[in-house]
């Protein structure tokens, strides 16, 4: 099933979406209890934030967050029906067929403002 095709490529992307989200929260988690540290060092965290680089990086939690999902969802699928392993080529490009369904208005409507805080447009 895995030989370098579809199936090895939703393993490595899934670990590798996982291992974003957990970068994520920590990162969130710290941001968080920043507060116990005043309030000037909690706000110089949160200008961060709002910075160009960061808010590509959220476009890209965004995205992790999303084919983690749906590629969990196809797992699910895989582990318990009986035609789910016999599918899971089709059921990959159905995540990506998702994905770009829902990762599309994400980007219209995060991508205008970066490039707005940029001064680009």
């Amino acid at each position: 099933m895995y030989r370098g095709r579809e199936g090895q490529w939703a393993f490595f992307l899934h670990r590798l979406s996982g291992i974003a989200i957990l970068l994520y929260l920590l990162i969130h988690v710290l941001n968080i209890s920043a507060a116990m540290w005043g309030p000037q060092v909690s706000e110089r965290l949160f200008a961060i934030e709002h910075t160009p680089f960061f808010r590509v990086g959220l476009l890209g939690v965004i995205g992790a967050v999303l084919y983690h999902a749906l590629n969990g969802l196809r797992i699910i699928l895989m582990d318990f029906t009986g035609w789910g392993v016999r599918l899971q080529r089709e059921l990959w490009y159905g995540v990506w067929v998702l994905f770009a369904l829902f990762f599309v208005p994400a980007l219209i409507k995060i991508v205008p403002e970066i490039l707005h805080t940029m001064g680009v447009i």
